[in-house]
C-alpha cells in the first residue's frame, strides 16, 4: 500500500542548515494517509514536533562518540522514518538535498521504514522527480522493494508518474533489465502495474526499454494483453496487439486473450483477438468449461442464487 505523511510547507520554514547538522526534528504525523495533504492543527502539530525532539535528544545523548557530528543520521521515528524520510514527505526539499549531499554514497540513503520504503520511494509516492534524480546520483538503490514487493519504478508505473519514471529509468541503466523483471508480492513486473491501471505511454516506453511484452504474471499466468481484455480497455488492446503482444499466449488454465472475451460486453475487442488469433483457439478449453464459466460470471451473478433467511 503507498501510503505517506505530508505537511504544509510553512511548518518547515524555520529549519535551517545547522538544524540538520545537529539532529533538529522535522515535523511528522501519527498516522500515514493513503492520499491527500492534510496540514496538522498547530496543537498536534506542536505535541509531535516535542515527541520528536525528545527522542532526538534521548538518542543522541545515549550514542556513542564514535557517531561523529551528525547524529541525525542514527535517529529514527516509530514508523521508521529517518530525517531524510521526513523531509520527503513533508516536501522540505532544501534540507533534503542538504542531507543527500552529506550522505553520499552511504547506506544512510538506503534505510527502509516500517513500511520498508527508502527515501527514494517516498520521492515517487510524492512525485518529486528532483529528489529521484539527487537521490540516484548520490547512490541510492533503485532495486530495493517495500512491504509490497515494489521497487520505485514499480510505484511510478503503479501511480503513473511519467516523470518520476523517466528519471528513474535514464538514471539506473546498470540496474534496469533486472528490475523491469522483478515481480512485486501480487507477482506484477513494471509492465503488468502500467497495463493493469491503463497507462498507455508507461507501456509503450517500457516495452521500447526491453520490458518482456509476453511476460506472465505469477498470480495466474496472464500477459498484459490477458489483463487489458479483463480490464475491457480496447485502446491498450490495440496497442499490445501493435507492439507485438502475443494473441496465443496461454495462461497456466489453458485461456489464450480471446477466451477472456466471453461474456464481455465490448464487441470491439472480441474481433480484433477473433481475427489474430489461431483458429483452434477459439473454443473454450473443454475441461475447463464449467469452470471458466464461473471465472467470467461478475460476483453478482455468481450469488444470486443464494437465498438468506429461509427454511
Amino acid at each position: 500500500m503507498d501510503v505517506y505523511r505530508e505537511s504544509s510547507h510553512s511548518q518547515m520554514d524555520y529549519f535551517d542548515e545547522m538544524d540538520i547538522k545537529h539532529g533538529k526534528v522535522l515535523p511528522c504525523h501519527e498516522d500515514r494517509f493513503d492520499s491527500g495533504l492534510e496540514s496538522l492543527k498547530d496543537e498536534e502539530y506542536n505535541n509531535l514536533a516535542k515527541e520528536l525532539e525528545d527522542l532526538r535528544v534521548v538518542a543522541i545523548e545515549t550514542m556513542p562518540k564514535e557517531c561523529g557530528t551528525e547524529p541525525w543520521k542514527k535517529v529514527v521515528t516509530d514508523d521508521g522514518d529517518t530525517f531524510l524520510h521526513l523531509s520527503i514527505i513533508h516536501e522540505a526539499t532544501e534540507y533534503a538535498f542538504q542531507m543527500i549531499k552529506l550522505s553520499q554514497n552511504e547506506s544512510f540513503l538506503n534505510v527502509q521504514n516500517n513500511q520498508r520504503q527508502t527515501a527514494l520511494h517516498l520521492a515517487v509516492v510524492t512525485e518529486q522527480p528532483h529528489l529521484v534524480e539527487r537521490l540516484l546520483k548520490a547512490g541510492c538503490d533503485p532495486r530495493l522493494a517495500d512491504n509490497s514487493g515494489n521497487t520505485a519504478l514499480h510505484v511510478a508505473c503503479k501511480k503513473g508518474s511519467l516523470a518520476c519514471f523517466s528519471v528513474l529509468t535514464q538514471n539506473c541503466h546498470h540496474h534496469l533489465s533486472s528490475i523491469l523483471t522483478m515481480p512485486n508480492y501480487s507477482g506484477h513486473n513494471c509492465l503488468h502495474l502500467s497495463a493493469i491501471n491503463g497507462y498507455l505511454s508507461l507501456v509503450e516506453n517500457l516495452v521500447q526499454l526491453g520490458s518482456d511484452i509476453n511476460a506472465q504474471e505469477q498470480c495466474s499466468g496472464r500477459t498484459a494483453l490477458h489483463l487489458a481484455v479483463d480490464l475491457q480497455n480496447p485502446s491498450l488492446v490495440h496497442r499490445l496487439l501493435a507492439l507485438g503482444a502475443d494473441v496465443n499466449s496461454l495462461t497456466y488454465g489453458g485461456f489464450a486473450p480471446y477466451h477472456l472475451t466471453y461474456g464481455r460486453q465490448n464487441m470491439e475487442i472480441r474481433h480484433q483477438l477473433y481475427e489474430k488469433t489461431d483458429q483452434d483457439l477459439l473454443e473454450l478449453p473443454e475441461s475447463e468449461s464449467e469452470e471458466s464459466e464461473e471465472e467470467f460470471m461478475s460476483d453478482d451473478e455468481m450469488y444470486d442464487d443464494i437465498k438468506f433467511g429461509e427454511k
